[in-house]
This record gives structure tokens, sequence and C-alpha cells, in this order.
């Protein structure tokens, strides 16, 4: 693939807790020269670079991140500030406990609350695979798609584990046909994002992306 055709698909991330606005800024200047799909970053950061770029850049956030264990009613009020602060696309962790507790019913509810309080912006739900059975996978696959989500995402890439092609084998399988697939954490190569492109992936969550593409994308590879 052509890097252009690979960058169009990434969200370029900076989810760092020391990360300054030097960097920030860098990250939104690189996704506007790169074209990338977003910029993934703190929602603490959405409102500032919404004021410094306008609707130059798509603005993705994180919402109960890394854990997902706030409460419904946090999470819906933190994606709807997060809407009013110029987010685009929100990217809201699953929570787990619900999950070891089989209450799928509970955790279909409050993707659908997230959803309603998103609005028309994209949702994307990170179900944290790495912390899930094969069963709870596939229960996850249920409520992402009973909850209307628009993207189930793999990982946050500050758990144990990162994106595995089995996984995105896994939910092609068993989203449904609306649902979307990203797959984020431990992707590092090209080679890597060109492989989840090919099985089906629509979004890849990468730090490096930029960084390993923006050679070949200057030169039009």
């Amino acid at each position: 693939m052509k890097a252009s055709e690979i960058l169009a698909h990434v969200d370029h991330t900076l989810l760092a807790p020391t990360a300054s606005w030097e960097e920030m800024r860098r990250l939104g200047d690189e996704a506007i020269r790169y074209r990338t799909a977003s910029v993934c970053v703190p929602p603490a950061c959405v409102l500032r670079l919404r004021e410094a770029y306008g609707e130059a850049l798509t603005i993705c956030t994180v919402i109960s991140f890394p854990l997902g264990y706030d409460t419904t009613a946090a999470k819906c009020a933190a994606v709807r500030e997060a809407v009013a602060d110029g987010a685009d696309e929100i990217d809201a962790v699953m929570n787990r406990i619900d999950m070891k507790n089989g209450d799928a019913l509970k955790i279909t509810q409050e993707i659908a609350a997230l959803k309603d309080a998103a609005g028309s912006r994209v949702l994307k739900i990170i179900v944290e695979a790495c912390d899930l059975t094969t069963e709870e996978k596939i229960a996850a696959c249920r409520c992402v798609t009973e909850g209307g989500a628009d993207f189930i995402k793999t990982s946050t890439g500050f758990g144990k584990g990162g994106a595995t092609h089995e996984d995105i084998d896994l939910f092609r399988a068993h989203i449904g046909a609306g649902v979307r697939m990203k797959a984020a954490g431990g992707i590092r190569t090209v080679e890597d994002m060109e492989a989840y492109l090919a099985q089906g992936c629509d979004r890849i969550g990468a730090s490096a992306a930029v960084r390993l593409l923006a050679e070949r994308a200057d030169k039009g590879l």
C-alpha cells in the first residue's frame, strides 16, 4: 500500500500524561500534513486544539481511559463535554468489571447511553481484549453492536497486551454489519499496519505511524 493510503486510516495518537503543548501542536501539524484520519488526544487537550486548528483537524478523544470503570453518568458527562469542546470522535473504554460479572445488558445499555451523548459523532468502544476470555470477547461484540457504537477497538495501549490478528478475526466474525474495527496497541511497524488493514480494520491507533511513513509519504510512495 502507498503510505498515504495507510495514513488515511491512522488515528495519530498522543496520550502520554506528560505531553507538552509543543508536542500536541506537532501532532496536529503532522496530522494535517500527512492527512491522517484523526488525532487522538486526552480530553483536556481537545478545546485548545480545536481553537488552534479550527475545522482543519479531526479530533478524537478518550473517555474513562484507560480503566473504563467510571459510572455511566460520569462517562456520558465526559462525552458531552468533549463534544462541546469540539471532539469529532470518541473512544470510550468498556466497563470490564461488568463483563467479568456477566452483565452484558448493563454494558449494552451504557454503550447506548454513550452513543446518545455523542450524537452524530463517531463512537468507538475499547474492549481491552487482552483482559477478556474468548467468550467475553464475543459478548463484547454483541454489546457494541446492540448498543449502536460505530467501532469496536481492541486495546487502550496501556494494558498488558495490544492488538492481535486473532482478536480481529474473532471480532469480524461476531460484530454486526454496521460496526467497524480499530486495531490499537503494540502496532510498531508498517507491516503490522498493512496486515491489520488487510484483515478488514478501518482504523489503526498508532503513535509511531507518521514517523514510520513520513519519508515514504513525502516521496509519494
